[in-house]
């Protein structure tokens, strides 16, 4: 036979003769491996997804605004022959509707623009489900208003008017450069127009330097510059979503590092643990391998080649599981990001399998080059022997413990392996580790979905008057539009405390006001009465309880480097306010200033909405409708809330911590399966003679599980800890990436009770492991366990 021959027969008759270790090997991998896919592919949509999107979509550098009395069709594509100008679209009939929903419901308003085809040479739209609008009354939506309300084949109403045009949902269309809300044919759009709803023309650019704000902004002089005065209403910078975008994706990155290092972390100690065991359970054939011939080298290549073939086929089967469980989830990401077609990466399907491969050679090398090493006699004397006297002294001691005697044994019996031993305890640590940093995130992620919008609380939003129009430049009337007549608040004020059903109510209001030593505007919000209800999470001192107080965002503090008790000069219109900050409220964005005041410090404030709590047992849509026809006439509305749904992006994190840890627990379990599967062999003649003494199945079972047992309490010992200090690292990182402090709500998310359960994962991870290989052992006929050895 020749010598190549003879090392694949060995070879082929190790895995086939050790099949639980093979499989617990290409399975161990297939998991790591489709968990790396899983974790790398949502890391590269997580890297800079709005970048990744905006090429695939050649999205717009600008996005500009006419006037089309002013400026012509003509006029408008010729800007298109500017220097500096790449490509354009356009122009596209544009306006802002207020919509309706079938059941009354207003949701934010729409900018709604007029396209023939989702296709152009800029902003290019992905079509993500259905079709696109070809005729009068159909519409198509973005994602980011895809839900209950509005999916394929509902209708809504262009405005709350009893004439109001009806158009039908007919597809979902994603623009990385969020141009608009909604999109329907040209003619349609030009339908709407009216006094109160003008038209405009919407024109999108790329240019060759687009880079910086600067240079947006000498583009933007340009077009200014090329047709009449006052035609250019104003232009939206892509540089303004690319910032929302990528802070959205930031705090995704910690989260999938802290899994990934979990699974390479467990791939390693498995199949380490798998192929040391092999090596152990081997030594009498290690023996007779270099008795008949086999140099080290040989038998090291043989045990390596053993690790290697299985996990060559996990390897492949990871690679199509991975893909499989990563396009729904990067099907989820890109409603969340609002991005388009996202797929798994190339480079990650070449990436992940060779690192695998090399991480699985590596781990094999190490208890093979022992193999190799090993005297030909020590090797055939010895067999598969523990080493003599080891872990007597424990056996000593848990024989002193008051339990039946099968326990006792089974709980001295990991000590006579302590490297095995330390690799299955380490198994069993880090499942526990993943599942308590599993659920710490998910009652995490779960408590930063309830601290947002604290508005959407109250059951009834009351408006003062028509509400702002809204358009392509940010809040005020849409050109043309004069500002809609309000309603006296104080009116609307006594007509809800004389409403039956009001429990509480509180008045809100959003303003443009200036801080004394910071450049450019700030968003402030004002209130109006107690308006505890409705407060942000604090991160670090108090919601507002009356005047002179302002609460801030950890945005503020770190921009203008004040900190709680500083006083702040805010000025509103005219009137200028010293105000001292009192709170840090987890609330705000990255991209602009925020403040909370109260509206008393502000006399030319008044409220633009009311937030209402009822009673209990007074349903929010009929008090809504009755409070409607008293102040209707006033020049006001009222309308019910939907309850709030949880945002994409923590389902999407909820669905990954899910997954994963589901991964890392089930790896963890098969470490075990083989680590006990081994001991088993190994005292095979133990457990023939303990039956021939008289031990029964029921005492086998017991036996091998309390094997076990010691290890999963000790694992859950160590992994809770270790996971809950993970969180507690992991949280605040995902925080600052998103750019904000978290607040106690969101980071002190475990309860004694809870954490005392997830140290009985270890145990129960442990037992589930051992359940198998105990009833194979049960089973064994007491003759058999005794020729075996």
């Amino acid at each position: 036979m020749s010598r190549a021959g003879a090392l694949g027969r060995v070879v082929r008759s190790g895995v086939g003769r050790r099949r639980v270790q093979t499989v617990v090997i290409a399975v161990a991998v297939m998991m790591a491996v489709a968990a790396a896919v899983v974790a790398g592919s949502l890391m590269v949509a997580a890297n800079a997804p709005f970048d990744h999107a905006f090429a695939q979509q050649k999205g717009a550098h600008i996005t500009a605004e006419y006037d089309p009395a002013k400026a012509t069709t003509a006029q408008l594509r010729a800007t298109g022959q500017l220097e500096g100008v790449t490509a354009t679209a356009g122009p596209y009939p544009i306006t802002t509707i207020s919509p309706v929903d079938a059941e009354g419901m207003k949701p934010p308003a729409m900018t709604l623009v007029g396209r023939p085809t989702p296709h152009a040479d800029v902003d290019d739209l992905d079509l993500t489900s259905g079709r696109w609008a070809t005729k009068p009354g159909e519409v198509v939506l973005t994602p980011q208003f895809a839900g209950p309300a509005f999916k394929l084949g509902t209708t809504l109403k262009t405005s709350d008017a009893a004439d109001a045009r009806t158009l039908t949902v007919v597809g979902m269309a994603t623009s990385a450069s969020r141009t608009a809300d909604a999109w329907a044919t040209p003619a349609q759009v030009r339908a709407l127009a009216s006094k109160d709803i003008p038209v405009t023309s919407q024109m999108l650019y790329r240019f060759d330097s687009a880079d910086t704000n600067g240079q947006i902004a000498a583009d933007r002089k340009k077009l200014t510059a090329a047709v009449p005065t006052g035609a250019l209403l104003g232009t939206t910078s892509y540089l303004d979503t690319k910032r929302a975008a990528d802070s959205g994706a930031a705090p995704t990155i910690p989260f999938l590092i802290a899994f990934g290092v979990l699974g390479i972390a467990m791939s390693v100690i498995i199949v380490g643990s798998v192929v040391s065991g092999a090596v152990g359970t081997s030594l009498r054939r290690i023996g007779i391998l270099k008795a008949i011939g086999f140099t080290p080298r040989e038998v090291v290549r043989a045990y390596v080649a053993q690790a290697l073939i299985p996990a060559g086929a996990g390897i492949a089967l990871g690679v199509v599981l991975g893909n499989l469980l990563a396009v729904p989830l990067l099907e989820d990401t890109e409603q969340a990001y609002g991005t388009a077609s996202l797929t798994v990466a190339w480079w990650v399907d070449v990436v992940v399998p060779a690192a695998a491969l090399l991480v699985v050679g590596v781990a094999a090398l190490i208890p093979a080059l022992r193999a190799g090493r090993l005297s030909t006699i020590e090797a055939i004397a010895v067999g598969r022997a523990p080493r003599t006297g080891r872990g007597q002294w424990a056996h000593r001691a848990a024989g002193r413990l008051p339990l039946p005697r099968a326990v006792t044994y089974g709980l001295a019996s990991p000590f006579a392996h302590p490297v095995r031993t330390a690799a299955l305890l380490l198994a069993v640590a880090f499942g526990t580790v993943a599942a308590t940093f599993a659920v710490g995130l998910t009652s995490s992620l779960n408590a930063v979905g309830a601290a947002q919008d604290p508005e959407n609380r109250a059951a009834v939003s009351v408006f003062t008057g028509a509400g702002p129009h809204v358009s392509r430049n940010g809040p005020g009337p849409a050109p043309g539009t004069a500002e809609p007549e309000k309603a006296d608040p104080a009116r609307v004020r006594a007509a809800i405390a004389a409403q039956s059903g009001t429990a509480s109510y509180y008045g809100r209001t959003q303003a443009e006001v200036t801080v004394g030593g910071v450049s450019g505007i700030a968003q402030a919000t004002l209130y109006q009465g107690g308006s505890g209800s409705g407060a942000y999470e604090m991160i670090s001192g108090h919601w507002l309880t009356g005047a002179g107080q302002v609460v801030v965002p950890s945005n503020f503090l770190e921009k203008t480097g004040t900190e709680i008790g500083d006083t702040v000069r805010v000025t509103y219109e005219k009137h200028m306010a010293t105000l001292r900050i009192v709170g840090e409220a987890f609330a705000g964005s990255d991209d602009e200033l925020e403040i909370y005041a109260d509206m008393a410090d502000f006399p030319g404030a008044e409220p633009s909405v009311y937030l209402v709590d009822v009673e209990s047992g007074v349903s929010a849509t009929e008090y809504a409708q009755k409070l409607a026809a008293t102040i209707q006439p006033l020049g006001g509305d009222a309308s019910a809330n939907s309850p709030s749904e949880q945002d994409n992006f923590i389902l999407i994190l909820n669905a990954m911590a899910a997954l994963l840890t589901l991964m890392l627990v089930s790896v963890a379990g098969l470490g075990v399966l083989n680590s006990v599967v081994l001991d088993t062999r190994e005292r095979v003649h133990d457990l023939g003679v303990c039956k021939a003494l008289g031990m029964s199945p029921r005492q086998t079972v017991s036996l091998v599980l309390a094997s076990v047992a010691g290890i999963g309490v000790l694992g859950g010992f160590v992994g809770v800890p270790a996971g809950y200090a993970l969180h507690a690292y992991v949280l605040p990182v995902m925080g600052h990436a998103a750019g904000t402090d978290l607040p106690s709500s969101v980071l002190d998310v475990y309860g004694t009770q809870q954490l005392l359960l997830l140290g009985l994962a270890g145990v129960v991870i442990a037992l589930l492991g051992a359940m198998l290989p105990a009833g194979w052992a049960a089973k064994a006929r007491t003759a058999t366990a005794l020729r075996t050895e």
